[in-house]
């Protein structure tokens, strides 16, 4: 498509001067979605869990012409659906080439584009913006200044140019007015300084900006939108009052609320197509990755108030995969099947993520996740096992058989060894595969099986991975019960 490139042609095309003098970012943004919602389908494709909870907040927000905030813990996809925006803007916008502040051509605000048509006319040249780079993205830091946001006075351009220093012409603009026409994102808003948030007022409620005291005003147009996280408020930092009081909407975002929901986001976000060998990923094997963070973020030896971020199990199963894709590359195998063994490989994937409580701290990191690990095994073994017997199975190693299944074994040498525990390959049947798969897939379910009852304590194992007979429990011998009267109790008390 070709685009006007100079006003006069612009104003004989379908960016009218009626259209872009009177139609504002928030308008632009709440039509496009009134059309999408029309159309049906995903409002941010890619945001997943949130289509009955967040979303529908976001589009009342957007509807509402509000700036609004993101609250939540990290992890939350809150800095992706602030980029997701974009997707509610134009595709094209027209603006004066050369403009910093990307000036609309029927109504300019900055001295500099008024001179330039005034001089011009109808051949100032028309320069086009695409939504992506409509999008200013700030990462709130203690040491963020107004110049940074608003601008300040350069006096090196007014040397140059030859200009007072209270012309228009010596500003260097900050990030706010070269959002002009856009979006402008602050993540993690507690961490700007207060004085440095009273800044944002006057964009906010009057949509305008005063730079270094002098009479510059500049009208922006623009939407703002932030996200913080909770635990923000008192560890690091706090959104000043006056300025929450001018955020027309505080939205909350959340976890997935299901394995599914999380499945689907770490499939989505996880580094899984390699350029190696092909790769078949269990289903049991990304339920446990998925179940390490749900059992992490109700374990008590966690701090809740930083949050277990979706990360944990996007990193874990990146490092899943690369522990299997180790194995198939040093025995030359063609198949990368990751086993439950590559999840304990994981470790270094996870324990970086957590925040420990003092419990935690005293136990240890490994101990906590090893036990998380064991904890999210043992729920998926119940999704696939639960009720079925596995006496024979336990029984074999009751009789003394055991077996190593090292994380770096070929797939060949430990199916030989797998095929010699009577009941188990029957067992595999359970999670969909057969005696007719791969070698390699046939090794990663079995060894599920018996990481499960180990997992429920009825087989032991050692940290060389010798699966052997559970440990059994000596019973507590009976004490002898008597009775006593003490002084002053009435009646009797019993003791063991």
């Amino acid at each position: 498509m070709s685009f006007p490139r100079t006003l006069g042609e612009l104003r004989h095309s379908p960016f009218s001067e009626e259209r872009l003098s009177t139609r504002r970012v928030k308008d632009e943004l709440r039509e496009n979605l009134m059309t999408k919602l029309r159309q049906g389908g995903a409002v941010f494709p890619g945001i997943v869990g949130y289509d009955d909870t967040v979303v529908p907040q976001i589009v009342n927000a957007v509807l509402s012409r509000h700036n609004f905030i993101l609250l939540g813990l990290r992890g939350q996809a809150k800095s992706r659906i602030l980029r997701a925006l974009t997707t509610l803007l134009d595709a094209h916008l027209p603006y004066i080439a050369g403009c910093e502040i990307h000036d609309n051509p029927y109504a300019p605000i900055c001295r500099r584009c008024h001179d330039l048509i005034a001089e011009k006319g109808d051949d100032t040249p028309i320069a086009y913006l695409t939504s992506e780079e409509r999008y200013v993205e700030k990462l709130a830091t203690p040491d963020v200044t107004i110049a940074d946001l608003i601008g300040d006075i350069d006096p090196i351009k007014a040397a140059r140019g030859g200009h007072q220093l209270s012309s228009d012409l010596t500003v260097h603009y900050g990030l706010l007015p070269r959002a002009n026409r856009g979006i402008f994102a602050m993540n993690e808003l507690p961490d700007l300084a207060g004085k440095i948030q009273v800044g944002l007022f006057n964009i906010m409620q009057e949509g305008d900006v005063q730079i270094k005291g002098y009479p510059v005003r500049l009208p922006l147009d623009i939407a703002l939108v932030f996200s913080a996280n909770p635990e923000d408020y008192t560890a690091r930092g706090k959104i000043i009052t006056p300025l929450k009081d001018r955020i027309g909407s505080e939205i909350r975002t959340h976890y997935p609320a299901t394995i599914e929901e999380g499945i689907e986001i770490t499939a989505q976000e996880a580094w899984s197509r390699r350029d190696g060998n092909k790769l078949q990923l269990p289903k049991y094997v990304q339920e446990v990755v998925e179940r390490i963070a749900f059992a992490a973020r109700e374990d008590k030896k966690i701090d809740k108030r930083s949050g277990v971020s979706q990360r944990l199990p996007i990193s874990c199963m990146e490092n899943v995969i690369s522990s299997a894709e180790r194995r198939a590359l040093h025995h030359d195998e063609k198949l990368v099947v990751p086993r439950i063994g590559d999840v304990y490989s994981a470790m270094p994937a996870i324990t970086g993520k957590l925040e420990l409580e003092y419990e935690g701290e005293m136990k240890g990191a490994d101990n906590v996740v090893r036990e998380l690990i064991r904890a999210a095994i043992a729920k998926t073994f119940d999704t696939y096992f639960k009720g079925m017997d596995m006496q024979q199975i336990v029984q074999w190693f009751d009789l003394g058989g055991e077996i190593q299944l090292a994380d770096n074994s070929s797939a060949a040498n430990a199916l030989a060894s797998l095929r010699g525990i009577q009941g188990l390959m029957e067992k595999t049947v359970k999670v969909g595969i057969g005696p007719k798969d791969s070698t390699e897939a046939q090794v990663s379910a079995a060894e599920f099986v018996l990481e499960g009852l180990y997992a429920h304590k009825r087989i032991g194992r050692n940290e060389e991975r010798v699966f052997t007979a559970g440990e059994k429990q000596p019973k507590i011998a009976e004490k002898p019960s008597y009775e006593r009267e003490e002084p002053g109790y009435r009646g009797r008390r019993t003791f063991n």
